[in-house]
């Protein structure tokens, strides 16, 4: 006779198992239901000037057809679209079709509230990232479809967008910054100890935002737990930083073993690391470490930009200017002019030497400024044409996060072209920002539709 506790545990073990797979049947279903919402549906826009990402010619009228997340075929002839599709017609009046925009360094989490709203013990997890999916919503709507988030625990974010929970753009995740004790990622108060001596794990890395690692080993576990996460590329903190307090910019960060152990981790899976980096110094630690890309660099001097060129690496610029930040200090105000002075320099040097050139924002802790995204785009006028400038916010941007490789999270096709087999990620705009580019700056009234991944998330001609 068989024992009542064996009965019991028999009963038990059946409940957790038929709960089990009833929990993974709807996960499953959930998917599913996400990959499959934009099945059999299509998009033909028609009559329609295309920039294509690369040339400073527009097209001939033409006709585009998007089949699910792709672009299905573009003919200056007429389209017949496929039988019993969910089709939307557009027509674009002769209007200019060009593709979605790419910010290549974002934080959708830190950009998303202010400094004292993270660090304060009383915020909850749920409303940080409340918060973080309104600014991903209004960040597709200002027509960037995809960005590189280099910085802050953006991975449930991420998720939440690609099953189409949320709306939002596409994300090339770093996960926590790394960052040595004293570094641009350290953002301890001055009386919170170290935990090698004492102290206990900091709020920033409490919440995802930022390893603060020390040595060879915790380097390399940093950077594993990254991949581990769904990291799509690596970021290092490499010299001194503006937003954070207690490290001066002209400081080097990590030693040539440490910064050598986050790149030789990153490639075993295929990927590469992106340093934050201002000075000639720590920039040449970084690409002797063989670190693949550069953030920032306005401090560079000309022999360094020259060495950059020479070995083909990445430089990701921003066009930062003189404003306001509440709770700067007087050394962070000092700190962002010197960085401000070197934007000229940077530009002018990457365009003179030829340097592979990417474009972001880089915006942290003011939320209302979120809103002038697209204005950074219409600054770079001072130094690039209007096709240079669109060229580099689509099919330039897009060629850096190929770097990602095998870690690239929507390497099924292209970014940042209009071509066939491209992700359907499109703007049609009024006039011309070909010749205009202060265009893309009023993107409330000139972005008439904003597609991504094939599906309509603004239409105002219907």
């Amino acid at each position: 006779m068989r024992s009542p506790y064996k009965i019991i545990i028999g009963l038990l073990l059946t409940v957790v198992l038929a709960f089990t797979a009833q929990q993974t049947l709807a996960q499953s279903q959930s998917t599913i239901m996400a990959q499959n919402s934009g099945q059999n549906s299509s998009i033909l826009f028609e009559n329609v000037r295309i920039f294509n990402g690369q040339s400073e010619q527009l097209s001939a009228p033409s006709n585009v057809l998007v089949i699910d997340n792709k672009i299905q075929e573009i003919n200056t002839n007429r389209i017949n679209p496929p039988s019993g599709a969910n089709l939307t017609r557009i027509n674009g009046n002769g209007r200019i079709l060009m593709p979605g925009l790419i910010d290549n360094h974002v934080h959708l989490i830190f950009t998303s509230s202010t400094l004292p709203e993270l660090l304060s013990p009383n915020v909850t997890e749920e409303t940080i990232f409340a918060r973080a999916e309104v600014q991903a919503e209004e960040m597709l709507l200002r027509g960037f479809t995809t960005v590189r988030d280099l910085g802050g625990p953006v991975f449930p974010l991420k998720r939440k967008i690609d099953q189409g929970q949320v709306p939002g753009p596409r994300i090339y995740p770093s996960g926590a910054m790394i960052s040595q004790t004293s570094g641009h990622g350290d953002f301890r108060t001055l009386n919170e100890r170290s935990r090698r001596f004492g102290g206990t794990i900091s709020r920033g890395e409490e919440m995802g935002a930022t390893f603060i690692a020390d040595g060879r080993d915790d380097v390399l576990t940093a950077t594993r737990e990254n991949l581990r996460q769904g990291a799509s590329q690596i970021k290092v903190m490499a010299g001194g930083g503006v937003s954070s307090i207690y490290d001066p910019i002209d400081v080097t960060q990590y030693t040539l073993d440490e910064m050598k152990a986050a790149v030789e981790a990153a490639a075993d899976w295929g990927t590469y690391v992106t340093v934050h980096a201002y000075t000639p110094r720590a920039v040449r630690r970084a690409i002797e470490a063989g670190v693949k890309c550069i953030e920032h660099g306005q401090l560079l001097d000309e022999d360094t930009m020259k060495i950059l060129a020479e070995k083909d690496i990445w430089l990701s610029a921003q066009v930062f200017e003189e404003r306001e930040t509440p709770g700067f200090t007087e050394e962070q105000k000092a700190k962002r002019t010197l960085v401000v002075q070197g934007v000229t320099n940077a530009f002018n040097w990457a365009k003179k030497y030829n340097i592979k050139l990417a474009w972001g924002t880089d915006y942290l802790f003011v939320p209302e400024r979120n809103q002038r995204q697209n204005q950074d785009i219409v600054n770079l006028t001072e130094w690039f044409t209007p096709f240079e400038a669109l060229k580099l916010i689509t099919h330039d941007n897009a060629q850096l996060l190929k770097l990602s490789g095998e870690r690239n999270p929507y390497k099924e096709g292209a970014l940042g072209v209009i071509e066939k087999d491209a992700y359907a990620d499109l703007i049609l705009v009024d006039g011309n920002p070909l010749e205009d580019l202060s265009i893309m700056g009023d993107y409330a009234n000139k972005f008439r539709v904003i597609v991504k991944d094939g599906k309509i998330y603004k239409n105002t001609l219907s």
